[in-house]
């Protein structure tokens, strides 16, 4: 068996134009869509929806926001976290992932919150610990430059030990709860941590009684060596982007090293590999439809689309549009998704930069077929590797409608739970139990 996630790029409009778009020029503000999202998911055997987030408006492409507000491309969105426990409301298993950034959220306000919504969501909170990618998000936080790379993931361990401290300021005996004579909670068990350190200092206890997890699942996306060290050491659930099985097995043998040197069970870890499934009702259709898109990347529309990309991911430091298309690819790197980056540039050697934006789209896995194909090649992928870790599948172009959703959770998902892949049922009450029980 082998676990399912659904990653959608922030709360934000998604699919809001075109076929099967409904209401979601406007409908994406409010909690329905994204409650019949969740509730979908979870209807298909799921085990998170995970919820990328960003805190600024992009402007690097051209010298200006027009394309990305022309586009609406990750740019509107809303602040996740207040919608996770509406999401739990209208769900009872699936666990939720939101978004934090350790620039945006100082260690005593993300440890409460985090507290709160293990509370409200009934322990199925998850947060994706971020350090932010660009300079435009820092100074939305005081900052006048964003930190360097590896200075970011420095800052980022220290307010993991900042919050995990603060998560453990009550012991697990601390509430007493008699009401006669009347006993809350006993003071000698509830202690100040008392943390300094280079970024940030807090003085604790969390005023919050511990939740039903007593932590957040912790998730984590980067790729590089200093993200992959701070998920070793710290998370429960990775983001793994790879193009291929011999890449997944590299992935986590590096990442079970790593877990070693921190004294980790590798087990503890569990790596969701991104991946997109081009399902049709044979495999026909499914191969027309891959070609399809292939081909849309020629479209004017599309070159500009990842020219913006491009750009973002390099930190805001470097507007692709002013380079040639004809011309070789840029090879300096911004100081934004390193990985990401990186692996542009790489595909781009000996090529133009006219042959990496049109070519393909290097974020992940790609299952092709009917449901019954892209069941069986999904588990001859997971069972190359060895280890039952798990998919994180998103949406085609990152389309979300509820059309898209229903190929997967009401196409692929019953053939998966046919062929015993992926779970039937959810055995426990909270998000981490669910994620170590198989």
């Amino acid at each position: 068996m082998f676990k399912l996630g659904w990653f959608v790029n922030g709360f934000a409009p998604k699919t809001w134009h075109g076929p099967w778009a409904g209401e979601n020029r406007t409908e994406w503000m409010g909690p329905g869509f994204w409650q019949d999202v969740a509730r979908g998911l979870e209807r298909g055997g799921f085990d998170m929806f995970f919820l990328e987030d960003t805190a600024m408006i992009e402007d690097t492409y051209e010298g200006s926001a027009a394309y990305t507000l022309r586009h609406a491309a990750m740019a509107p969105k809303n602040d996740p976290m207040p919608l996770m426990p509406l999401l739990a409301a209208a769900t009872k298993h699936i666990g939720l992932v939101s978004t934090i950034s350790t620039i945006q959220y100082p260690p005593y306000l993300a440890a409460r919150l985090g507290t709160t919504l293990d509370h409200l969501t009934e322990g199925r909170i998850g947060f994706n610990v971020v350090t932010s990618v660009s300079h435009r998000v820092a100074q939305n936080y005081g900052y006048e430059r964003h930190l360097e790379h590896d200075e970011r993931y420095v800052m980022a361990e220290e307010w993991m030990d900042a919050v995990s401290q603060l998560w453990e300021s009550w012991e697990p005996d601390a509430l007493v709860l008699e009401t006669d004579p009347p006993f809350f909670a006993d003071h000698t068990k509830v202690k100040a941590v008392d943390f300094e350190g280079k970024y940030f200092r807090t003085r604790g206890p969390l005023n919050t009684v511990p939740g039903p997890q007593r932590r957040p699942v912790i998730a984590q996306a980067g790729g590089s060596p200093k993200g992959r060290d701070l998920a070793a050491r710290n998370a429960d659930v990775m983001l793994g982007l790879v193009q291929s099985p011999e890449e997944m097995v590299e992935f986590r043998a590096d990442m079970d090293r790593r877990l070693a040197a921190f004294g980790r069970d590798p087990d503890d870890l569990h790596i969701f590999f991104m991946a997109h499934a081009y399902i049709g009702e044979s495999d026909r259709d499914g191969r027309e439809r891959f070609d399809a898109v292939a081909a849309s990347r020629h479209d004017p529309s599309a070159i500009a689309a990842k020219l913006w990309a491009m750009s973002y991911t390099s930190g805001g430091e470097i507007d692709f549009s002013k380079f040639d298309l004809d011309g070789p690819v840029p090879t300096r790197l911004g100081n934004g998704e390193t990985t990401t980056h990186k692996a542009w540039t790489a595909a781009g050697a000996g090529k133009t930069l006219r042959d990496v934006v049109t070519g393909p789209a290097n974020y992940g896995l790609d299952f092709v077929g009917s449901a019954a194909t892209i069941a069986s090649q999904m588990d001859e992928v997971m069972r190359a590797t060895g280890r039952m870790d798990g998919f994180l599948i998103q949406g085609i172009e990152d389309e979300l409608t509820r059309r898209s959703l229903a190929e997967v959770t009401d196409g692929l998902c019953p053939e998966l739970k046919r062929r015993g892949l992926i779970r039937k049922s959810y055995e426990h009450d909270t998000f981490r139990e669910n994620l170590e029980s198989w």
